[in-house]
């Protein structure tokens, strides 16, 4: 096949355009808490080229990440979302997900701030102009090479 056989619509266009400052309310609920080190970088990568406050409510399986008994277990991905922090990011934490879950406040690490509810927050979040976003942890990395895997990944 010609490469004019495989280009009918041509080329992509490239647009580098600038963002204005966005804030912005993250929905955490992930069955597994380990693909939350995806979210550390999608925060990172995001807040690169958008600027603006994020807030991430945590009310789902994940809350036993931030929980301090599982510390050792998660300290890599606790230690990377405590770091976001010092940057700027804010991790709130449903209370009701937390003690339906068998926590107490005085489980969770210190830079979480508990609130009474996370769907609650995330409305009230949006009505401050918050923009909703709600991240599908899947990560695109080699995902070219699935259909060309004769193709070799460039650095």
């Amino acid at each position: 096949m010609t490469d004019k056989e495989n280009t009918p619509y041509g080329t992509a266009e490239v647009d580098n355009h600038s963002y204005p400052s966005i804030d912005r309310v993250i929905d955490l609920n992930y069955a597994e808490p380990e693909k939350i080190e995806r979210l550390c970088r999608f925060i990172e990568n995001t807040s690169k080229i958008v600027p603006g406050k994020t807030v991430v409510v945590s009310h789902g399986p994940e809350l036993r990440l931030f929980a301090k008994e599982n510390y050792k277990k998660y300290q890599a991905i606790v230690d990377q979302l405590a770091d976001l922090t010092g940057r700027g990011v804010e991790f709130r934490m449903c209370a009701n997900s937390m003690k339906r879950a068998g926590f107490e406040a005085t489980d969770m690490h210190g830079f979480i701030t508990i609130i009474p509810a996370g769907f609650a927050e995330i409305i009230l979040l949006q009505s401050q102009g918050y923009q909703y976003i709600n991240p599908i942890p899947h990560d695109p990395k080699d995902v070219r090479y699935l259909d060309h895997p004769d193709l070799k990944r460039k650095k």
